[in-house]
């Protein structure tokens, strides 16, 4: 059997459940983020987004920080879930500080941006007031496209990255789902072309043969040759940074999801087929699977949330009936967990933030073991997943 050698950890997944139901686990969660959520819109200026704490206190950032969408787009979830018309009002006031970032493609970054805050809105109101902001962000990000290499550069050259010509992070799959549903609303097939090439040249590259991932591809602009593979972020250049095996997993879910494509359904397997054998027994990843100091070394909050909301979303998609169970299984394991005292905040704490113990970036000394916009977004997601309301 494909899968057999995970078989042992499915058992201690569901050894591990604990009594709340998930309706009381996600009541509970989402009522805690009503509260901290609208506490948390009092300490932002005009123009300024959430993006972590420092001792406790808030530390905001500018709409053009790659993080900006989250927040808004957790305040859409918070309404899906509640129905609360006051926090209807703050997401949407708080995705129109992003317009201007809608208009310009800075960095790949614009479908984080735009497809969390404009992207949910649209979703999850069906308003056409939020529809042309996603068009726009998708043909801004177009620009980003090299057929040379059959994928958008994520960060632009500087001479602060000397080493670098046409950088391509794993962090890019993410960004793909804002040109699918660009396409879907605007009908230009290039925009879904565009992804799926992406994906494609990703699929290619990026992985290694036990299907965990390098965070950056490097490219030749003129070429498409691959000039360095390397993991930025993470541990070592051939250690699997946890974050980055969790935006693949997701990735690849959501373009089989959105392109029907066999190869992106068989790539997401695989990695899912390659990521929990190696999870803690809650669930919850050391922020590098290969950082030699584990146990002793920090969890990644994010990574996990991540993960589940990409776990259970396949757990559906699947065909594998065995894979299919146990990546909704651990889904559901590391949920309780991120739902547990351990790392979900008590209301009034945390910077109004939801979880603890998240890892922006280890080896750059920044957001250690702290809260992230982002890992709040994906818990809110992934719990609305568990509950069929996405």
């Amino acid at each position: 059997m494909r899968f057999r050698c995970i078989t042992f950890i499915a058992a201690l997944i569901l050894a591990a459940s604990c009594g709340e139901s998930d309706e009381s686990m996600c009541t509970r969660v989402f009522n805690l983020a009503l509260t901290q959520y609208k506490a948390m819109d009092t300490l932002l200026g005009e123009s300024e987004l959430p993006r972590t704490t420092e001792n406790d206190s808030l530390i905001t950032s500018k709409p053009s920080w790659w993080c900006a969408g989250f927040y808004p787009g957790s305040l859409w979830y918070i309404y899906l879930q509640t129905g609360d018309t006051e926090v209807k009002a703050l997401a949407e006031k708080n995705t129109h500080k992003l317009y201007q970032e809608t208009q310009k493609a800075r960095s790949h970054d614009i479908g984080f941006v735009t497809n969390c805050s404009y992207g949910n809105a649209w979703r999850i109101t069906g308003d056409t007031c939020w529809r042309k902001p996603v068009i726009d962000a998708a043909r801004a990000l177009c620009s980003r496209f090299n057929p040379a290499v059959g994928a958008t550069m994520s960060w632009n050259t500087s001479p602060k990255r000397p080493q670098w010509k046409y950088p391509v992070i794993i962090d890019n799959m993410m960004n793909l789902e804002l040109l699918m549903e660009a396409h879907k609303l605007c009908g230009t097939d290039s925009l879904r072309e565009i992804a799926i090439t992406h994906a494609r040249t990703t699929a290619k590259n990026h992985f290694r043969p036990d299907f965990t991932c390098w965070h950056v591809v490097d490219y030749d602009p003129d070429n498409g040759s691959v000039r360095m593979k390397c993991t930025h972020q993470g541990y070592s250049d051939d250690s699997a940074w946890a974050r980055g095996q969790s935006w693949g997993l997701y990735g690849y879910t959501m373009m089989y999801r959105e392109s029907g494509e066999p190869e992106f359904l068989k790539q997401a397997e695989s990695i899912a087929g390659a990521l929990i054998p190696r999870l803690p027994e809650d669930g919850i990843p050391y922020w590098d699977y290969d950082d030699p100091a584990a146990p002793s070394t920090y969890r990644d909050a994010s990574a996990g949330a991540i993960m589940a909301s990409a776990l259970l979303e396949l757990s559906r998609l699947s065909t594998d009936t065995v894979l299919a169970d146990l990546c909704q299984k651990t889904a559901r394991r590391q949920l309780k967990t991120l739902c547990s005292a351990d790392y979900l905040a008590p209301e009034g704490s945390n910077g109004h933030f939801l979880l603890r113990h998240s890892v922006g970036n280890m080896p750059g000394g920044s957001e250690v073991d702290v809260p992230l916009t982002y890992a709040d977004y994906y818990l809110l997601e992934a719990l609305l997943r568990l509950s069929g309301k996405l």
